[in-house]
């Protein structure tokens, strides 16, 4: 039996292998990953408000992609810059292999959003109907929503010797079209679509009701059949929607920054000037109508994408507040780690062994009780914290303030830098030092992506340390959909290095090595390299070898080389990469003893895990570095070895190991770059799946 997904994937395929070498370029290789995301929702046996949520998930990782790596590009063309890519492309090149690779992908989802996934939706009694089709009371009835709730919001623009071409905000919806006065005179015209203050959809006859039965209309119809009174006096042409992509990449340079913090409130203000990267128009919009708008924003042809429905699909997030269970995922309770299950003090457990939590199957609530705990124990001394990203309302934030309150030693290493984060980082910052918390904004030149959490406590006559060290960052809401992992421990090597790190970033001090933990970017790569080596020599020797990777990325090219020389010496290579991977597998000679495989489900693989067969004495690491060059030298990142030896099997037979067995929702990628899904029909529960089915988790000793 055929895969629904893969002949739905053929019509999105590149139509060429995307390697000219042995390598992947790193744009093609993301592209790969979000089309991989888009067969999530094409697949018909996805649920469907899920296979919606793919769709704003591919979509909003889109406009990203364009806000950051295709400007990037684009200034690279605009100054002349003609060096190659890993797979030999000048930015030229990239930029025409992106649209080529763009074009089919979202015609693909907007096919799958208009004749799938809405017609089925109004099977379940969530219709979304042209305005055009309402009768006539109910027309009366949304005239008067417009009347009062939309069209004193309105401010229409038209562009003219006296009107200069008006500013488009990213991302923002709009309609363009020709207005016509009396006299003959024609002028582009556009209004914004105030989705700020409006609905997007508009449930007919009852603005609050969004449950079954229920009809809805986009707000944007709406605007378009009342344009008559924006223009009054004028002979008015069709409007068509369209939409723009800006420049978002922030450059700050924290050499010439006195205040980090006021720099990069300034260069905020200055993203949403950014320069135009995209523009996305209504297909039919008259060549006069498009011509227009590439003027005022500097675009070229090739700068243009047509869309044939809906736009601003990640504005269709209300749909999702749908209270519709037997549409989404079976619901799950996380459960609670069988050491934290009883009434026991969290650090005396922690004190007599290691516990490793797998989110989101173990609850996010043991890191914030742990945080919270530490908050409120009078043996605790000091807390010190990083974050890089947090949630709306976090409680990690709560208990930070409450230390403080309690007279503890609080210190928080906050990236302002977090991309798409930074205003949110910002207010964060400031709360917690208005709170009396020590807050660094961490080390000029590097982004502080290390998970890490240290508690200093007094115990009898002797000070105490305990850390947790993660895969993802401090937040709750996406701990919820983020497969991660942390580790507890009160290892005094582990936890001195976590003292010392702390040092760094927030003193002077300049540790000359750590004893247990991998810190980037000073040491971490070099230690990598090392034990790639080691594999290396032993399978030379004849000797039993083997890694395993898991992470989100593999772009480094002397790890590239090393994992390289490693197969060509007969190492057995595993890697589970969710995103881009620039090392292609199975070429002979270089990587035949690779192989790549990417798992796409309903949680955002996220985790990174390393095993190293080392010998017959496994090593094992968990952290926040992935194998790319950024990671590893412009990052302050942490890998954490994983000392109990129960936790290092369960890590290697039962995780990796489901990874490595599962077809439903994995992809390999073969030796000309490309992906291919394993699933056939007749597999077993996708990995996901089988985690949720755990009663018991992660083992642990007694």
């Amino acid at each position: 039996m055929s895969d629904p997904v893969r002949v739905h994937m053929e019509s999105v395929a590149p139509a060429s292998a995307p390697t000219t070498g042995p390598f992947v370029n790193r744009e093609l290789s993301w592209l790969q990953f979000n089309a991989r995301v888009l067969a999530q929702a094409l697949d018909p046996s996805t649920p469907l408000l899920e296979r919606l949520r793919f769709l704003i998930i591919f979509h909003t990782n889109l406009d990203e992609f364009f806000m950051i790596r295709v400007s990037g590009i684009k200034q690279q063309i605009a100054a002349g810059v003609d060096s190659l890519s890993i797979d030999g492309l000048t930015p030229k090149q990239q930029l025409a292999r992106v649209w080529q690779e763009v074009t089919p992908s979202v015609d693909a989802a907007q096919r799958c959003l208009t004749g799938e996934v809405l017609p089925a939706l109004a099977q379940h009694g969530i219709e979304i109907v042209p305005l055009a089709s309402l009768p006539t009371r109910e027309r009366r009835w949304a005239d008067e929503f417009y009347e009062r709730e939309v069209y004193p919001i309105l401010t229409p623009l038209a562009v003219g010797s006296t009107h200069p071409f008006p500013f488009i905000s990213n991302l923002s919806l709009n309609l363009a079209l020709m207005v016509r006065s009396l006299d003959g005179e024609e002028r582009l015209a556009r209004v914004k679509v105030p989705l700020a203050n409006v609905p997007r959809l508009v449930p007919v006859g009852d603005r609050a009701k969004l449950k079954p039965p229920v009809r809805l209309f986009f707000v944007e119809e709406l605007i378009a059949a009342n344009l008559g009174a924006l223009f009054q006096g004028m002979e008015v042409g069709d409007p068509y929607m369209f939409r723009v992509t800006r420049d978002a990449d922030l450059e700050i340079r924290e050499d010439e920054a006195d205040d980090l913090m006021s720099t990069l409130q300034q260069e905020l203000r200055k993203r949403r000037f950014g320069q135009a990267v995209r523009l996305e128009v209504q297909r039919g919009m008259p060549e006069r109508v498009e011509s227009g708008l590439r003027r005022g924003l500097g675009l070229a042809e090739e700068d243009v994408i047509e869309v044939s429905g809906p736009f601003a699909i990640p504005r269709l997030t209300e749909l999702m507040q749908l209270d519709m269970p037997e549409l989404k995922y079976r619901r799950f309770v996380p459960r609670t780690p069988a050491p934290f299950a009883g009434d026991e003090d969290l650090f005396e457990t922690i004190r007599r062994h290691d516990v490793l939590v797998h989110h989101p199957f173990d609850g996010f609530d043991t890191v914030v009780d742990f945080v919270l705990q530490a908050a409120r124990d009078p043996k605790v001394v000091a807390i010190k914290q990083s974050l890089y990203r947090t949630s709306g309302d976090s409680p990690v934030i709560h208990a930070l303030e409450e230390a403080v309150d309690r007279g503890k030693q609080v210190a928080a290493v906050v990236e302002l830098k977090a991309r798409f984060d930074e205003e949110n980082n910002i207010v964060w910052a400031r709360r917690l030092e208005e709170a009396g918390v020590h807050v660094i904004y961490g080390l000029p030149g590097l982004k502080t992506h290390a998970k890490l959490c240290l508690v200093v406590r007094r115990e009898k006559d002797a000070l105490v340390r305990y850390a947790h060290v993660g895969s993802g960052n401090y937040n709750p809401a996406t701990a919820a959909i983020y497969t991660d992992l942390g580790l507890f421990t009160s290892n005094p090597e582990i936890t001195a290095d976590a003292a010392d790190l702390f040092n760094r970033m927030t003193g002077f001090a300049r540790p000359n090595g750590y004893r247990q933990l991998l810190v980037a970017p000073t040491h971490m790569k070099q230690q990598i390299l090392d034990l790639l080596a080691f594999e290396t020599r032993e399978a030379r020797a004849g000797r039993p070898s083997g890694v395993i990777a898991k992470c989100n990325a593999i772009t480094d090219l002397e790890v590239i080389g090393a994992i390289e020389a490693a197969s060509h010496a007969g190492v057995s290579v595993e890697l589970l990469v969710r995103g881009i991977c620039s090392l292609v597998p199975g070429v002979a000679g270089r990587t035949e003893n690779v192989r790549v495989r990417s798992v796409v489900g309903r949680f955002l693989e996220h985790e990174r895990l390393y095993w190293f067969a080392h010998a017959g004495t496994p090593q094992v690491y968990i952290g926040s570095a992935d194998w790319m060059h950024r990671n590893l030298e412009r990052r302050v990142e942490i890998l954490v070895p994983i000392l109990d030896p129960t936790i290092a099997r369960w890590s290697r037979e039962v995780l990796l190991e489901r990874y490595l067995q599962d077809r439903n929702r994995t992809w390999e990628m073969q030796p000309d770059g490309t992906y291919v899904r394993l699933r056939t029909g007749h597999e077993d529960p996708d990995v996901h799946d089988q985690f949720l089915a755990d009663k018991d988790g992660v083992p642990h000793a007694v």
